[in-house]
């Protein structure tokens, strides 16, 4: 999260480098407050509070608390695309790019709190902003998809993988997905190991997806 009033050398910024920032302050410490109290018992005041701003200040930015909300969510939100984007998938057989994936997949949301608490908002307020809940679909997982989607195409091209479960791309990241949400119910009680939780993963994975099932070790 941002860092507030301080530059790279911890010289206090001026005014004017204030104000340039201080819409990225107020979303942090909006998220912090969403996160904490939810969405209905969050006040903008807190929120002004923690920037060390006046309420009025917080709606110059953000006429209204669900504009605020919807911009927080946004800017919490570590888009799929980039970690497709910078993941190391371009290179190697489809086996072995999409192992790179999961594997930055993980990453993210296995080690990212942050990640988990912007899901967490979307699950527990999404009935009451079905608009954030497509946008976060449509620019935040449906790029995830579409990439695992093209790997695996590749992979059947390749003759590596089978071809059946081409129309369930979901099924190659339910485990992650399941492993976060237990993460989100259950926080720090929930004693797991998650590198073997992977390498489970991976080798349910692909024995399941590999025309020629043979080591896990060799698949991998």
């Amino acid at each position: 999260m941002f860092k507030l009033c301080q530059s790279k050398v911890g010289k206090k910024l001026t005014r004017a480098e204030q104000k340039q920032l201080r819409p990225a302050q107020i979303l942090d410490a909006a998220f912090t407050e969403f996160v904490r109290h939810g969405y209905a018992a969050t006040r903008v005041e807190d929120i002004a509070k923690h920037v060390g701003v006046t309420k009025g200040t917080v709606y110059v930015y953000f006429e209204t608390k669900e504009i605020l909300f919807e911009a927080t969510i946004r800017h919490a939100s570590t888009s799929f695309a980039d970690i497709v984007k910078h993941a190391d998938t371009h290179e190697g057989t489809p086996t072995e790019r999409l192992r790179s994936l999961l594997l930055a997949l993980y990453a993210h949301l296995g080690s990212d709190s942050e990640n988990r608490e912007v899901l967490k908002l979307i699950i527990s307020e999404g009935q009451k902003f079905p608009d954030i809940v497509a946008r976060h679909e449509q620019c935040v997982f449906q790029p995830l998809i579409d990439r695992i989607t093209e790997l695996v195409r590749e992979g059947v091209a390749a003759g590596e993988f089978r071809g059946d479960h081409l129309a369930f791309p979901e099924l190659i990241i339910s485990p992650l997905m399941t492993l976060t949400v237990l993460r989100i119910i259950f926080d720090e009680r929930l004693d797991i190991d998650v590198d073997a939780y992977l390498n489970a993963h991976l080798d349910l994975l692909m024995n399941g997806l590999l025309v020629n099932k043979g080591s896990p070790n060799r698949a991998l």
